[in-house]
């Protein structure tokens, strides 16, 4: 015999079982906010000193000042954000070096692009470290006014590079801190450079050949050094340091020398890019590229 439940009880049933349902299914908007990865943006002005060196123009050495600006871009990745982070950069370079007699200057720009990525670990005592690789592109050229035939060294150079840091938050009283250090080392990739001598209207007729050559350590040499206070004032913070720059190369019997040691300051901060038509989880995790 088949017994009928009335409809109110029969409602009461459906809607309860639909309840319990989409309950223990998980939420598609909670995964997406469950970990919040904040973009790091920093912005500096550097200036200090340079010297420069560049045989296919003069066998002379010339010093004088440097100014810089640079972004840098830091933050977790989407995959492992825990482990691994992003770090994109932006440089922009100018100087001008005069010779001992003081009747000659020699200009350089430069402008240099880099994307990499970082495996990092978490310390006691508020320490961190990471290490990790990068991929750059440095664009720059060199001008000396006292030259008519030669008067300009263009570079150019795609590099495989080597990076890590080191860094440590604490606090200096009440004020959070962070320190921080991070070479850069290119290890290997390809640079432009003429023979001595060569002309660049000759490469201009079409003599493109010996113009490309492979970089390694023995030929093509840059090291990149930048400590960084981090003084954390709120949500904006303010960034001072020392920027070292070492570069070297020598083919075909040209050699370049680029010296520059510069301070730094600027400021950074962090945000946060969220979908105003999703809610932010309650259990949310904020995960920082670099605190």
């Amino acid at each position: 015999m088949l017994i009928s439940l009335p409809a109110i009880i029969r409602r009461g049933i459906l809607t309860a079982l639909t309840a319990s349902l989409f309950t223990a299914l998980p939420s598609h908007a909670d995964d997406e906010t469950a970990l919040l990865r904040p973009v790091q943006s920093i912005y500096t002005l550097g200036v200090g000193s340079s010297h420069l060196a560049d045989t296919y123009l003069s066998p002379i050495k010339y010093s004088g000042w440097d100014i810089s600006f640079g972004y840098e871009r830091n933050q977790a990745m989407k995959f492992s954000p825990e482990k691994w982070v992003m770090q994109m950069r932006l440089g922009i370079e100018g100087s001008r070096s005069v010779n001992m007699a003081g009747n000659a200057y020699l200009w350089y720009a430069g402008i240099d692009f880099s994307w990499g990525m970082m495996r990092r670990w978490r310390l006691p005592y508020g320490l961190s470290a990471g290490i990790g690789g990068s991929a750059s592109l440095d664009l720059g050229c060199l001008y000396l006014d006292r030259n008519s035939n030669n008067p300009a060294s263009a570079k150019a150079a795609i590099t495989v590079n080597a990076t890590g840091y080191i860094a440590w938050n604490g606090k200096l009283r009440s004020l959070p801190v962070t320190l921080r250090y991070q070479p850069t080392l290119p290890v290997t990739g390809v640079f432009f450079a003429p023979d001595y001598g060569e002309l660049y209207y000759e490469i201009y007729l079409g003599n493109h050949s010996g113009l490309a050559h492979c970089a390694w350590w023995s030929n093509y040499f840059r090291l990149d050094n930048l400590v960084t206070a981090d003084l954390h004032f709120g949500s904006t913070s303010l960034r001072i340091g020392y920027s070292g720059n070492i570069f070297s190369s020598k083919v075909n019997d040209v050699v370049t020398r680029i010296f520059t040691h510069t301070a730094v300051v600027g400021v950074s901060g962090e945000w946060i890019s969220l979908n105003p038509r999703k809610r932010i989880s309650p259990a949310a995790k904020t995960i920082s590229a670099t605190y």
